[in-house]
């Protein structure tokens, strides 16, 4: 676009006008574009309305309408309509490239060296808008070297796709998607559906299938096999045979994920109502241990305690209340700080507080390798791990005083809680310090100095009999 075009987009904007991209037809898709014919599911058969879309993305599409450019609502905002399920978020498709995007919204940020995205923002919220992209093409053999390969736009390496900024058609971009449930895109322009890889059809049998080969679908991003599974737990589906064998294959590829990438996936996997169930898929299709190696050891035993947390997690999740990654990472990694903590004290003769500082730092650093947790989860972690010692060191102690009034002191308790379903040997230990927690600060020091129990009041003395020493003494008489 020249500079002419753009200053007088700044003055239609200013006048409310929508501002003008020149083209030289309409970019609606023409039918020699397409050669897999779609299937439209037209506006009287399908439940989705405008008014369940969010008014930002409605007025986003609108945007791309007017200036002539294709624009869809896409993935799991179109899912989740269709299956009667409040969406989160509302992402849009659109042939429009990122620069052409910017320059229709003065409110867009360009992001990502991987994917180019387009950012619209709306005060705090987002709108997230992605050009078509071009599908793989099954001939090609990826250098493994990014340095040395011809084609800056789209970079493998070791089989696994780091760039990917190829714009293609929309056919091509309903392809190149992961899974047929999340290939579905609502059409701004006739309120239709459009539906290229049979997504409609796995919505009604509820099933999680990917597009293409499995093989070299999970090896182009491995973090698919996790999207999988928590698209499975979160919609109660069942993942398809074919997708579902080449995870017990390809599970050793997470390895290579960022820790970084891994650990937002682990937030999504157990922070999202879903937990629990999970859990139980990560560790049937065997990917648990590549997200968390301690679990090899110790799965048995960490595991009813995880059972409670996540199970509890999802129930708060429900009731729209607060969730902590703290508490969560705290919750997963407990069993093998414990252990960890034990082995040190009889190897090295020192005090259990002593080795069980050692022993979260050395859990907790590598974790840290397998899934980057931030530093501040990392402190709260310890801190609610060294203050459960405190706990069971310090109850009916005037020490409790002082541990009742710490900050962290809540989420400690909580986690001593939930350690207590397990263990009921922790039972007493919970009510003293409910009892102390919720009492009146005047009556905490009554409760560790009770006042001394009354005593039964003794039987009276029997009065010694006095002696009288002046009566005089009788003489015997001798006949």
């Amino acid at each position: 676009m020249s500079p002419y075009h753009k200053i007088m987009n700044g003055f239609k904007r200013l006048l409310g006008q929508t501002p003008e991209i020149p083209h030289s037809e309409s970019r609606l898709p023409s039918e020699e574009s397409i050669s897999h014919p779609p299937r439209i599911i037209s506006r009287n058969e399908h439940c989705i309305s405008r008014q369940h879309i969010n008014k930002n993305a409605v007025r986003v599409l609108y945007r791309l309408k007017d200036a002539r450019f294709q624009a869809f609502l896409v993935g799991g905002g179109v899912r989740d309509m269709l299956l009667g399920i409040i969406p989160k978020d509302f992402d849009i498709a659109t042939d429009a490239t990122p620069e052409e995007i910017s320059d229709l919204f003065r409110n867009c940020r360009l992001i990502g060296r991987r994917f180019r995205l387009a950012h619209v923002h709306f005060g705090e919220e987002i709108i997230e808008v992605a050009t078509f992209r071009a599908r793989h093409e099954s001939h090609f053999q990826p250098d493994d070297d990014i340095e040395n390969h011809v084609d800056q736009d789209r970079v493998f390496k070791n089989g696994r796709l780091v760039r990917d900024n190829i714009y293609g058609t929309f056919e091509e971009d309903a392809w190149r998607r992961d899974f047929t449930i999340n290939a579905l895109y609502y059409n701004i322009y006739d309120f239709s559906v459009v539906d290229f890889t049979g997504g409609v059809e796995d919505l009604n049998a509820r099933l999680i299938r990917l597009i293409g080969d499995p093989l070299q679908r999970y090896q182009e991003d491995p973090v698919r096999m996790l999207r999988a599974i928590r698209f499975a737990a979160k919609l109660d589906f069942t993942i398809h045979p074919e997708t579902a064998a080449s995870i017990y294959d390809m599970g050793r590829l997470l390895k290579d994920i960022p820790s970084a990438r891994l650990y937002e996936e682990v937030l999504k996997l157990f922070l999202s109502g879903h937990g629990w169930k999970s859990f139980e898929l990560l560790e049937q299709y065997k990917l648990l241990f590549y997200l968390f190696p301690r679990f090899e050891k110790n799965l048995a035993q960490a595991k009813p305690l995880i059972e409670i947390v996540l199970k509890n997690t999802d129930e708060r999740k429900q009731q729209h209340l607060t969730v902590s990654p703290v508490f969560l990472f705290a919750a997963l990694l407990w069993t093998a700080v414990e252990e960890s903590a034990k082995t040190l004290e009889k190897e090295q003769d020192i005090n259990f507080f002593e080795a069980l500082h050692e022993a979260a730092h050395e859990v907790s650093h590598q974790q840290h390798k397998r899934v980057a947790i931030p530093r501040r989860i990392v402190l709260g972690m310890k801190e609610i791990w060294m203050t459960q010692s405190r706990l069971e060191q310090a109850w009916k102690s005037k020490k409790a005083l002082v541990l009742v009034n710490q900050p962290r002191f809540r989420a400690a308790f909580d986690f001593l809680t939930l350690r207590a379903k397990i263990n009921p040997d922790l039972k007493e230990m919970v009510d003293f310090w409910e009892t102390l927690f919720l009492a009146a600060p005047t009556e905490r020091i009554q409760l560790l100095n009770p006042p001394p129990l009354p005593q039964p009041e003794a039987a009276p003395k029997r009065k010694k009999r006095r002696r009288n020493y002046f009566k005089k003494k009788t003489t015997a008489t001798i006949n």
